[in-house]
């Protein structure tokens, strides 16, 4: 470690452990609100955007327009007339500077997006079952989560938590997940929080050169859970919320099941150990020094980080890039790509024909009502309520369990983690993430159909 006077230190050490704190504290702490007279758990971050919610209002819908028009416009710009008029590392050129694919993707959510705010045009796109779904219910959600958890974001990660926490977890993560100990706080962030926060702190980490292109995907697609909330959604749709610890006992169960095994075969296993970033192997690879045990290391290293870390004006002009940076990459894949896909998922019979050959799997696995229950298993890659949604006419506790919970386990779904992954810098196609859908969907099916039949028989 470089030498600091003890004064250096000590303002570093104060400035991590007060920072972190409060950051852990928004983001990882739950807490007890009054909502409608009933009592709900929560996370400061996500109680606060709640409140930013409610404060916009009636005007939230203009504001999701205004926003992805904004990004339309500008990646048209700024990927034709003026694609070389702006620094290779700005803002500008990294926001909207953008290839064929992703420029087409945020042309057609401009145009969704107005379709479905003036109700024009036909209603295939703008429906509650399709584009409507993803913009009244979903990005008025992410708009004011977005701004809270990017502006938030850098008490986790650059004031030195991380640094404190991998030499800590490494012996845990790496042997189990294959992944670095610093990322135990994107993981708490998903699995207390929610899924999107999640893939932000992972996509950062991966821009910083922390990780690299394997471990970002792998933290990104095994553990961006849906949160707590959504979960009681989810359990409440299909009937279980009386059983909802078993149901989430359940759902978490299978989720590290998957995350043991998911990294280690293909599609996850072969992508490749590439940087973005170079940064000192010490960092990436978090091993001890001699005779320094992982708390004093991980301490010292929390401690350098603290002293160089961002003042209160840096801290805040970081967050509100990446508060942009969220809001105008990230919303119109969201739009575009959710909207498609519920488009697909509602008007064609693509879901239920591609889930055909689960009806043999689900028998042997003896759940009731296979066939009706094999229409719901794929569709959850559009969106993660339309197989509980799907579902809700069946009876059987069994069937509903098993479809409620592989709903939240199957975890990449495109109208909101899956397109927050792909409008992400971190580099996946959504054919592999198809493929990791897929392949997390047969080895959850097993573990939640045991867990269904010793609970109710």
């Amino acid at each position: 470690m470089t030498q600091y006077s003890k004064s250096q230190r000590t303002r570093g050490q104060l400035k991590f452990i007060i920072m972190s704190l409060i950051g852990i504290i928004l983001f990882l702490v739950p807490i007890t609100v009054t909502e409608d007279g009933e009592k709900q758990t929560t996370l400061p971050v996500a109680f606060l955007a709640g409140l930013l919610k409610d404060l916009i209002g009636n005007a939230m819908p203009l504001v999701i327009v205004i926003i992805i028009t904004i990004s339309g416009i500008l990646s048209i710009l700024c990927s034709t007339v003026l694609k070389n008029k702006f620094k290779p590392e700005g803002l500008m050129n990294n926001a909207f500077n953008v290839k064929i694919v992703w420029l087409i993707l945020r042309i057609l959510a401009v145009v969704f997006v107005w379709m479905t705010y003036l109700k024009v045009g036909t209603d295939i796109i703008y429906s509650e079952d399709t584009g409507g779904l993803v913009f009244e219910s979903l990005l008025p959600t992410l708009v004011t989560v977005f701004f809270f958890a990017a502006l938030f974001l850098p008490l986790l990660m650059e004031y030195g938590l991380l640094e404190l926490l991998g030499p800590i977890f490494r012996p845990i993560m790496r042997p189990l997940f294959t992944l670095p100990g610093r990322s135990t706080v994107d993981n708490l962030a998903s699995f207390i929080g929610d899924g999107t926060v999640g893939v932000l702190i992972t996509s950062r980490q991966y821009q910083e050169g922390f990780y690299s292109r394997r471990e970002a995907t792998v933290i990104a697609t095994t553990f961006s859970v849906v949160s707590l909330t959504f979960a009681i959604v989810v359990a409440d749709t299909v009937h279980m919320q009386k059983h909802f610890f078993y149901f989430y006992l359940t759902v978490i169960i299978s989720c590290v099941v998957c995350a043991l095994i998911l990294p280690r075969i293909w599609p996850l296993r072969s992508i490749k150990d590439e940087y973005s970033k170079e940064v000192s192997e010490e960092m990436r690879t978090e091993k001890l020094p001699d005779n320094k045990t992982a708390l004093d290391h991980g301490f010292d290293m929390a401690t350098e980080t603290g002293i160089n870390a961002p003042g209160f004006k840096a801290f805040f002009k970081s967050g509100f890039k990446t508060v942009i940076d969220m809001w105008f990459v990230i919303l119109p894949v969201v739009m575009s790509v959710g909207t498609l896909a519920t488009i697909i998922a509602t008007y064609t019979p693509l879901f239920a024909i591609i889930g055909k050959p689960f009806v043999p799997y689900l028998e042997l696995l003896q759940i009731p009502e296979a066939a009706q229950a094999s229409e719901t298993v794929l569709i959850g890659f559009a969106d993660m309520f339309l197989p509980s949604i799907l579902i809700e006419g069946v009876g059987n506790d069994i069937t509903l369990f098993v479809v409620g919970a592989l709903s939240i386990t199957q975890l990449i779904y495109l109208s909101e983690v899956g397109g927050v992954i792909l409008g992400s810098k971190i580099p996946v196609s959504i054919f592999k993430l198809f493929i990791i859908f897929l392949i997390r969907t047969i080895i959850a099916l097993p573990i939640i159909a045991l867990m269904a039949h010793l609970y109710f028989n």
